[in-house]
């Protein structure tokens, strides 16, 4: 398989779930009006062979789905003008709305160009902390922060390294206010009159090829959502350019061809490692995995990939916190999913994104990267405690099965 040929097979796993057909819970569970939008990106490392890649999107404006072009070998992509989300003056993700125009929105590049195709970003939801998590990491290289010193936020203190885990593996909006927090304190991002002045995770991203990933307008205090003045519209990741950050973190994967040989690492092999560990042990397996929904009535198995057995309790149930409980014997699941999935996912009302890094369990040898961005968030969901339309874990499926055969394992 080529790069051609992969994305060929990705635009037919997207189009075969019936992305349109979704119930709206906003419609009263009639069909989505038009193609959600879906940024879906892989990169797949066969043994002995060349890394192959390729990203597609699909929206109402490409129903049918567009292949991204790169520059160079897996550089940005060159012909899509991606335009950042908004919201409108009520506070809302206008561009999601039920019958919203486009025509009369006020759009504002985040990369590309006028006169390409163009795509709408989704926001990125709680995968955004993937970029903290990095910021963070960058942080502790630098000599201004430390994994195991204590860190105070709102009155509470815990080590560096127990933030970032409770913010990645079960997505504690809390642990991320406070890691936001210590960027600003330690003067990675810095603010003079209301407008933000340096932002050190911006240049670390560049400096690495990565353009669309943004961490706009948080503040001081540790503030990153919308009613921060930050979330949608300022917060930025394409599908593309979070899945070449995590080639940078996969400590298995080949030298990132897009960059100069005589680059620095993105981190160091330290705080690479926690950032790893904090993914691997990701306990929301319930947008491209599904493994933590088995036992729901109408579940769908994604990615079979198997949970981290440090939420399983002794009656095969899964507890993540006190909220989040699973009650499902899940050992079944375990049992028959052949797939460790280190990976940040994001969910609100109307955005869904999930993005990792896959490694088959022996004899397997699977090893890629996906990286997804939507706008079929809770909205789509059947109820409580799915995040999303099952689509999407049988996507997670379907492009699994395509890259089983193609890898022969």
């Amino acid at each position: 398989m080529n790069g051609g040929q992969l994305a060929q097979a990705l635009l037919g796993a997207v189009r075969e779930q019936g992305f349109e057909h979704s119930a709206d819970q906003l419609q009263n569970g009639a069909p989505a009006a038009c193609m959600p939008s879906i940024d879906l990106a892989i990169a797949a490392f066969p043994p002995a062979a060349a890394p192959v890649f390729a990203n597609v999107l699909f929206s109402r404006e490409h129903p049918r789905g567009l292949v991204a072009e790169f520059s160079g070998e897996a550089g940005a992509v060159c012909n899509v003008h991606y335009q950042a989300d908004q919201l409108d003056q009520d506070g809302r993700s206008v561009a999601w709305l039920p019958g919203s125009d486009w025509s009369q929105l006020a759009w504002q590049t985040l990369a590309g160009s006028a006169g390409q195709p163009r795509f709408v970003a989704p926001y990125p939801a709680s995968l955004i902390k993937l970029m903290v998590l990095v910021g963070v990491a960058h942080q502790v290289d630098q000599g201004h922060a430390n994994w195991e010193q204590a860190w105070a936020w709102q009155g509470r203190s815990r080590t560096v390294r127990d933030w970032a885990f409770d913010m990645t593996v079960i997505s504690c909006n809390d642990a991320t206010s406070a890691l936001v927090a210590l960027l600003h304190a330690r003067g990675a991002i810095r603010r003079e009159r209301d407008s933000e002045v340096r932002n050190e995770l911006h240049l670390l991203f560049a400096a690495h090829g990565l353009h669309s990933l943004r961490l706009c307008n948080t503040r001081p205090d540790g503030g990153w959502r919308n009613s921060d003045g930050a979330g949608v519209g300022q917060l930025q990741m394409t599908a593309w350019d979070t899945l070449r950050l995590l080639w940078l973190l996969d400590e298995d994967a080949p030298p990132a061809p897009w960059l100069k040989q005589d680059l620095a690492p993105l981190l160091s092999p330290a705080s690479r490692a926690v950032v790893l560990h904090c993914l691997r042990e990701q306990g929301l397996h319930e947008i491209l995995s599904s493994g933590v929904l088995a036992g729901v009535p109408g579940h769908v198995r994604g990615l079979p990939a198997r949970l981290p057995q440090r939420w399983l309790q002794t009656d095969g149930s899964a507890r993540l916190s006190d909220e989040l409980v699973f009650p499902a014997d899940l050992r079944p699941e375990q049992a028959r999913s052949d797939l460790l999935f280190a990976h940040k996912t994001g969910n609100t009302e109307n955005y869904c994104s999930d993005a990792g890094i896959v490694r088959g369990i022996a004899p397997s040898r699977r090893h890629y990267l996906i990286a997804l961005t939507s706008s079929l968030g809770r909205r789509y969901s059947p109820g409580e405690p799915c995040a999303t339309t099952w689509r999407l874990p049988a996507l997670g499926a379907a492009v699994d099965t395509r890259l089983r055969q193609w890898m022969g394992d």
